[in-house]
């Protein structure tokens, strides 16, 4: 690690409004590390970035900004990483604008293991985060870190199951290192913490904006091998976050899903244009050529019997897309009062989801393997 004079120098030039990764990195190729630019003389700093960055460069003074920084990152399991650190990941080098900087909180050596993103809708199906929490413990079982950007959905699943296995998860938010957002979602964000890491390039302290998101997710393919799309609908951001995976080299996944599924349609488009079509986590790992097979699933995971008698003839009729209730009742042969009953039964125990517009879905757990 640099020594915090060091790190001001870096902290100083990233926190210098008007000097973005563009220009940072202008900089640091015309003169070299931070110190060698402030010692610059203004026509030098002109030549490279003009004379009105040139004077910010000499005169902006946020001297609070960075002694704020130097005291977070000398708080326990907090670091700050430029491009200079040994420990800076090393993926994220491969990609044609990595960060000057990285705020991480957690296990930072997790940034430069393999790793895989699970990506997908906010407004995820019940079925589709067991599937994102499932395939996720298995690829963190079989040695993948498993990378998402802690939004609901299907990335807060995949940072569930990620947990569940011993190669941890990464966690790359479009807010400062040191904000939660969502604050749904801050319970599991502690729990990255201590097994995982919380990773961000915006300064301490910004705030959500919508125009963060888009950018981080090129950080969040550029981490991993590949990128798993679980579900996503067609105007997704997690589409984005495919293309860029296929921009930078790596493998794009998806899982399909029904055609009647909104949820699914980015993942059937994505097939379409050539992303693997994945029923298991064993596809992905034997097309990554990872030799690490996944290890058997917790008990508290494996799958609950399924029920006999009636509501197994519901299940059965249900089928696997979602399903209005007369829609059901004809197809099972049962009244509406005896149908509700029978689900709000399979409802408690896990079997079936109530959907938007009183629609049921059956969920599956077994998709990992």
């Amino acid at each position: 690690m640099q020594s915090a004079d060091d790190l001001a120098h870096w902290l100083r030039l990233c926190l210098i409004p008007g000097i973005g990764p563009e220009t940072q990195r202008a900089l640091l190729a015309a003169f070299g590390l931070p110190g060698r630019i402030f010692e610059a003389g203004p026509r030098a700093l002109a030549q490279v970035v003009g004379d009105k960055l040139a004077s910010a460069l000499r005169t902006h003074d946020n001297a609070a900004a960075v002694g704020a920084a130097l005291a977070w990152a000398a708080e326990p399991g907090n670091a700050i990483l430029t491009l200079a650190d040994a420990a800076y990941p090393q993926a994220l080098l491969q990609i044609s604008d990595p960060p000057t900087l990285l705020y991480a909180k957690g296990r930072t050596a997790l940034l430069n293991a393999s790793a895989l993103a699970i990506v997908g809708a906010r407004s995820a199906t019940p079925q589709g985060e067991a599937n994102a929490e499932a395939f996720a413990e298995a690829f963190s079982r079989a040695g993948l870190t498993v990378v998402s950007g802690l939004a609901l959905g299907i990335d807060a699943a995949a940072h569930r199951g990620a947990l569940r296995g011993a190669a941890g998860t990464i966690a790359v938010v479009g807010t400062g290192a040191d904000r939660i957002y969502p604050a749904r979602n801050a319970a599991l964000a502690r729990d990255i913490v201590e097994a995982g890491v919380v990773l961000s390039e915006f300064p301490l302290g910004t705030p959500p904006a919508a125009y963060n998101f888009p950018r981080r997710n090129r950080l969040i393919s550029g981490l991993a091998r590949g990128v798993l799309v679980v579900e996503a609908a067609i105007d997704s951001g997690s589409l984005g976050t495919a293309r860029l995976a296929a921009e930078q080299g790596r493998e794009v996944f998806a899982i399909p899903g029904s055609i009647h599924s909104p949820q699914a349609r980015g993942c059937h488009r994505l097939i379409k244009q050539g992303a693997k079509l994945v029923e298991s986590a064993q596809d992905v790992l034997e097309e990554l050529r990872w030799q690490a097979a996944p290890a058997p699933l917790a008990a508290a995971t494996a799958p609950e019997p399924l029920p006999d008698g009636p509501a197994r003839s519901v299940l059965d009729a249900l089928g696997h897309d979602p399903l209005d209730v007369d829609t059901l009742a004809a197809r099972a042969g049962l009244t509406a009062d005896a149908l509700f009953a029978i689900l709000t039964g399979l409802e408690l125990e896990g079997h079936v989801a109530r959907l938007a517009g009183g629609r049921f879905q059956r969920i599956n757990r077994r998709q990992s393997g």
